[in-house]
Parts: C-alpha cells; structure tokens; sequence
C-alpha cells in the first residue's frame, strides 16, 4: 500500500457568457444546459484527453434546486456525452462554489484518487433567485446568532462600510468606474473573448441566437452617472447597483490534472496549484472573508502580499475588494489587481465566478512570465472567505 502526493496543474477553462437575471439572455434557457455546453467545450478544445480518463465532474450551485439539483455533477456528466464510468457530484460553498470544486476536487489529484477532473459552476438567478425553497433553522435569528443583516448581502456590505469608514460612497464609485473601464479595454484587446464559448439560447418571442459575449458590462459608465443611484438597503447608505455586481445567469468550467498526466497527454499545464485557504468570519462582514484566508495562506507558506504578482479578486461589493486592498496596503488602482475588470462589470452568477478567476489568472499569467505567484480570492455568504495561491508555470525569473 502506498499514498502519493503530486502537483496539480489548471491545463484550461472555459465559460459561457454571463447574462443578466430576469428578461436577460438565458431567461428561456436551463441552467444544466449552461453547464452541458460548457463541459462538452472543454472536451472539444482538448481532442488529447480521452472523455474516459476524466475521473470526476465537480460542479456548484448555490441553490440546488430544479435545474440546478439532481446532483448536477452527474447529470451534467452523462447529458455532455461522457462516459457512464464517469461520476459526479454537487457541491455548494455559496459564491466560492467553483473555487470549492477545484480545491476539493484537485485535493484527490494530489492524493493519487484522481488523474483528470473537470471542476466548475453554474447558477441560473433568473430561474433560481439566492434563497429559493430554504428554510433557515430559527434559532439563527432568535438565539441572536447571527444578526439579521447577515442574511442580506447587501447589508453585509453596508456593515463593511461601517468597520472602514475611510471606504466612502465615492471611493466604491471610482472602483467601480474602473472596472467598467478595465472590462470596455480588455474586450477591445481580444483578452476576454478566448475564455467564452458561443451558447444557444431561446426566447419563445425572438426564436433561437446565441450567446457570445458578456451582458452585464456598462461601457461608459461615469461617477456622474453612478453619484445618483438609489441606496436599497440603508437609507442614505453606500452600496449601490453601480458599485456592486448584478443577479446574473451563467457557467464555468475547469479542467485540472496531475502536472505527470498533463505531461503524458501532451496538454500544456498553465498554472499550478500551490496551496488554498478557506476561514470564516462574522457573517454580518461577510465581504472581509477574503483577508483572513489570504493571510492565512500566506502564514502556513511563509510569504507576503510582496511575492503575488496577479490578483484576481471577485468584486460582489466595491467595499469588499477596498476592505482587502486597505488591509494589505495596496492602492486602490494597483495594477496586479483585477487586469481586465472584475464582476462589477462582467456580473457575478455566484457558484460560477470562481472559474472565471481562475481562466482570467492563467491567461494573465501567460503574458506575464516575470510573474511567479498570483492569487484567486473572493467573500463567500454567511460569512466566509477563500484563496488559492497558483504558480505560474511560464514564470522565467523576477518577482
């Protein structure tokens, strides 16, 4: 009997357009559809990976119901086209779904149980509001543990705003100006569009088109234009529809393997693993959860906010991506954070956002080989936070 431990390596990612929730561009679509597309996108952008050597199909939601239940790994699996033997399960860490599903599922690739997986996410909020059929236990509010703005991410937001009072209405504006800014440039320069695979969708009044670029994003988008904007939840408050990201539909999709199998099927290995953190916090702030897993990582490996050359971050709230940037001593419009914008402008289907950091981080990563080590981190409802720390495999010296 032996146990081994190997590298993991992201070989690649691909995601369907984000779409807004309602009468946006998936209303008429099913949300297992999104992630079927994406699976079967994977497989045909790498003809060198037999569909039998994929050892699991780990896929978020974040409200596993309808379209989205069934243990949507599995279902997913065998309507993509994949072999029988190949099994999968769900899995619901909230908006870090995706990024779950890579740490959980890449963990087995290390531990020898798995050569290859397929790793993503998907939430369809049009279909699936956040919070549909769940039956939070009572004693949540009555026993006082949590307060109630804790169920409202909007108000988490609000109370973050309260802990950094240097965090200003207009300061969340200006981020949020320049990621619309940065999402507008990176479209203009072909960075966002080799991650998007063209999707059906239907419409009952319009007949059937596709899907092939991101709906959410506000070009133009100005503080004049944001200075005006209604505050839902705190009369007077901070937190805006132009400083935080929308209700939005889509999937993402991750293929991750032991760097020896890359190898053996010749697939070429753009990132690798290097370590992840998951924490809690009070789930009133739930949107610092990012600061404590990222410290925490960086304890256990014994480096600094000084040795990440990327940082892609998910931006729920303005306030939440400032809250990380005051903690670590970054400016507000450092360069290593967020390239080519942020969910802010590209929209944030939860379960899904994390696969799109990853894909953002590797293709960044491949433009920048004086660049080691780059983080994906985001807030996680009820109070959580995730990171993990990926090398770049094209990484030829520098910092």
């Amino acid at each position: 009997m032996s146990r081994t431990a190997r590298d993991v390596v992201f070989v690649d990612g691909v995601r369907t357009p984000f779409g807004k929730s309602g009468k946006g561009l998936y209303a008429e679509t099913r949300a297992d559809d999104l992630i079927v597309r994406v699976i079967r996108e994977l497989m045909r952008r790498n003809p060198g990976l037999p569909p039998e050597r994929v050892d699991e199909v780990a896929i978020a939601a974040t409200t596993q119901i309808g379209d989205q239940g069934l243990t949507l790994g599995r279902t997913a699996a065998i309507l993509a086209g994949l072999p029988k033997s190949v099994p999968g399960y769900s899995i619901d860490r909230m908006c870090a779904g995706a990024l779950t599903a890579a740490t959980t599922a890449g963990a087995g690739i290390s531990f020898g149980a798995y050569d290859v997986v397929i790793a993503g996410g998907v939430e369809h909020m049009g279909r699936h509001p956040m919070g549909e059929g769940v039956d939070p236990n009572p004693r949540i509010i009555s026993e006082k543990l949590v307060d109630p703005s804790a169920l409202v991410m909007g108000n988490t937001a609000e109370n973050l705003h309260d802990r950094y009072p240097t965090i200003t209405k207009e300061r969340a504006d200006a981020y949020a100006v320049r990621s619309q800014e940065k999402v507008a440039k990176a479209y203009a320069d072909g960075k966002i569009q080799p991650d998007l695979v063209e999707t059906l969708v239907r419409s009952a009044e319009k007949g059937f088109g596709l899907a092939t670029q991101d709906e959410p994003p506000r070009p133009g988008t100005s503080m004049e234009s944001l200075a005006g904007l209604k505050t839902p939840f705190r009369a007077h408050g901070n937190v805006t529809p132009g400083n935080a990201a929308g209700l939005n539909d889509g999937a993402t999709g991750t293929l991750l393997m032991a760097e020896e199998v890359a190898e053996e099927l010749g697939l070429d290995a753009k990132m690798r693993l290097v370590d992840f953190s998951f924490t809690g916090v009070e789930p009133e702030v739930m949107g610092v959860g990012p600061v404590p897993a990222t410290e925490k990582l960086f304890a256990r490996q014994g480096i600094t906010i000084d040795d990440v050359g990327l940082i892609e971050i998910n931006e729920a709230f303005a306030v939440q991506v400032l809250a990380f940037l005051e903690h670590f001593g970054i400016a507000d419009d450092d360069a290593r954070v967020n390239p080519w914008g942020g969910a802010i402008a590209i929209g944030h289907p939860l379960a899904s956002s994390g696969g799109r950091l990853m894909m953002q981080l590797a293709r960044q990563f491949a433009e920048r080989p004086d660049v080691r080590y780059g983080i994906t981190t985001m807030c996680v409802g009820l109070g959580m936070g995730g990171t993990i720390l990926w090398e770049n495999t094209n990484y030829e010296g520098g910092k």
